[in-house]
């Protein structure tokens, strides 16, 4: 009997529910309430609607919600709500396996401009306006991307002008590319807008902060002032009216400005409980950072509503016989098709503990005091939001390859996922811009001192530091170090599958490429200028690479973590073969470099090939068991090839 075989045969088949729990985590009963939306067809996806009537649906989709009230529960007690902001993103993750349009409409009104009166308002605007927004009195926008500026918001050109005379900001947009672009809700249902824009109180220039500013009469006609025009079709997420929206001039009173951070007195006197420039911009963006939380948790529902559809039309769809045989054979039998579908889905399960981690970190420390742990939330959420997005970008063309002809197919969902998410890999950060910065907080580890996107700053402070980093753990800390220590003393003794030595390869990898980043950048030790922004420049694509290693690693870890505290023996016994192929699947993808840095011996190079594909005949009878534990409702899968 073979290894394959012998494993095979010992494998029990464990409960799916079981499986779905682990998944499902603290807020499961966020993700059922969402799930049971799935019995009304009005939130079920659909294809081939105009513009307008596709606006008029995800509309209509959006007062039933504010109307039975599961929103509120990410907002404060004294406004109906939970103050569970963990039970508002995963409802928020749930909802992207309906219609993503819906989602990012519901994003942008709750988790958007929603949130940015609550973490940037103070009492007055809580109470004046919370109420109106839950409720969708007050439909709203946040308007911070403009034509020429997107991922460097400290050099947007808009501006707020404080008047003194009559105690008013005056908002002004000076020129095309100052006007705000792509905005979410401005094209059509927005009556106001959270407004960034450069402050200046008696002549004196305070950077970016944010102001309420209407933007619509009750009839929907642009306020004096307000130019509004609409971004138009797009290839995907129809069913959200992007807009842009200039001012000429605009007045609001001096009580819209959202103030926690900065006030702002009658006669133009500016304070600020912090001080530094730099630290005030980025503590306020950095309560902002549940947005790039909720889009990674919904790239990671749209990938496994396309990897669902996937596997079962695999499971069904037969192609060729067997010879000698009339049997035609399963396509998910044929290891190609368990290559292009199982390590995608070993990486989704990897994703999803991750991001499961990465909530309840948000959780703990959204609101807090702790300014070191806000810094490392808001490094991994960028770093995640990244990862994942571009996993969902992957994937799900895969899948639609996967399933052929009818893959392309409306009916069958798959080109709307590929359409609605390929913008996640841009909004909410750019991910090239995302990871950039998770590898300049892993070399300086304190942002401040180099404020924004400033490579003199950064050249100089990695120059100044010791070049040896430090690997620090993310999750089941004592666990991992455990399990790296056990790791036998020389690595071609290790098994593959040994957990430990898949974290050894992880974190060398990650350590390496960072050690070797810093290296480059104290070369340039004393350059300023076009010399600092050329070193730095120079050294960029190595300091992506660190960055994504860095993240693959710590998503490896949550699922180590993860697996611990499953208290079902046959759950476990599956989770760690999905484990073991999304560490070697992801070591093989990178075995070029271990292969160049020794971290592998040819011979051992080859052997996680193999091993990858042991893998994927083992746990190919337990794909359809892997997706079912998704949960995907069909009504939301939507896919006619399921039928």
């Amino acid at each position: 009997m073979s290894t394959t075989d012998a494993r095979r045969q010992d494998a029990v088949r464990p409960d799916t529910e079981v499986i779905r729990s682990v998944l499902d985590g603290r807020w499961a009963e966020s993700r059922r309430a969402i799930r049971a939306l799935a019995d009304d067809p009005l939130f079920h996806p659909v294809s081939g609607l105009s513009v307008e009537a596709y606006r008029d649906r995800v509309w209509h989709q959006m007062t039933t919600l504010a109307a039975d009230g599961r929103i509120r529960v990410g907002f404060p007690a004294a406004h109906g709500g939970a103050d569970d902001v963990g039970s508002w993103i995963t409802m928020f993750e749930t909802l992207a396996h309906a219609d993503l349009s819906l989602l990012v409409k519901a994003g942008v009104q709750w988790g958007l401009f929603g949130s940015a009166v609550l973490h940037l308002g103070t009492r007055h605007h809580h109470e004046r306006y919370l109420d109106d927004i839950i409720t969708l009195r007050l439909p709203g926008c946040f308007a911070m991307t403009e034509t020429g500026h997107g991922s460097d918001v400290q050099a947007l050109r808009t501006t707020a002008v404080h008047d003194p005379a009559t105690d008013e900001f005056v908002v002004h947009t000076p020129d095309a590319d100052a006007r705000k672009d792509y905005i979410g809700n401005a094209a059509r249902d927005g009556r106001s807008a959270v407004v960034f824009a450069q402050l200046t109180t008696a002549d004196e220039e305070h950077g970016v902060h944010a102001f309420l500013v209407p933007i619509r009469a009750d009839d929907g006609s642009p306020l004096a002032g307000v130019t509004i025009g609409d971004c138009g079709d797009k290839a995907g997420l129809r069913g959200v009216d992007n807009g842009r929206l200039g001012f000429d001039r605009v007045r609001v009173a001096r009580e819209n400005l959202l103030d926690r951070y900065a006030q702002v007195a009658a006669d133009g006197s500016y304070t600020s409980p912090i001080a530094n420039p730099n630290r005030r911009f980025f503590t306020m963006l950095g309560t902002l950072v549940q947005g790039r939380v909720s889009v990674a948790g919904a790239s990671g529902s749209a990938t496994k509503s396309a990897l669902t559809i996937a596997v079962r039309y695999a499971e069904r769809r037969r192609q060729f016989t067997v010879p000698g045989t009339d049997d035609e054979v399963a396509v998910l039998d044929y290891r190609a098709h368990q290559r292009r579908l199982l390590p995608a889905l070993a990486t989704t399960y990897a994703m999803h503990f991750a991001q499961s981690q990465l909530v309840e970190e948000l959780r703990s420390v959204l609101g807090g005091d702790d300014t070191h742990a806000q810094r490392e939330l808001e490094s991994r959420a960028a770093g995640l939001k990244a990862v994942a997005t571009a996993h969902a970008t992957t994937t799900i063309q895969e899948c639609r390859e996967a399933c052929g002809g009818a893959g392309y197919l409306s009916e069958n969902r798959l080109p709307q996922l590929k359409a609605d998410t390929d913008v996640f890999t841009t909004f909410e950060g750019d991910n090239t811009v995302l990871l950039q910065l998770v590898a300049k907080e892993l070399l300086t580890g304190y942002r401040e001192q180099f404020g924004n996107l400033d490579f003199s700053g950064t050249v100089r402070f990695v120059s100044e530091q010791v070049v040896e980093t430090v690997v620090e753990r993310t999750a089941g800390r004592s666990l991992i170090q455990r399990l790296v220590d056990a790791v036998p003393g020389r690595d071609e003794d290790a098994d593959l599958r040994d957990r430990g030595y898949q974290l050894k390869l992880f974190e060398s990898r990650e350590k390496h490429l960072l050690d070797g980043a810093a290296r480059r950048l104290r070369r340039a030790s004393g350059a300023t200028g076009t010399a600092a922004f050329d070193a730095f420049n120079e050294v960029q694509d190595h300091l992506l690479t660190a960055a994504r290693a860095h993240v693959d690693r710590v998503v490896l870890e949550a699922f180590v973590a993860a697996i611990d505290t499953c208290a079902d023996t046959a759950a476990t016994a599956l989770l760690d073969r999905v484990c073991d192929l999304y560490a070697l699947s992801t070591i093989e993808a990178h075995r070029g470099w271990y292969l160049e840095h020794d971290r592998l011996s040819p011979a051992r190079s080859k052997a996680v090939t193999a091993t990858v594909n042991e893998l994927c005949a083992e746990l190919r009878p337990h794909a359809r068991q892997l997706v079912d534990a998704f949960a995907v409702p069909d009504a939301f899968l939507g896919a006619a090839i399921l039928d």
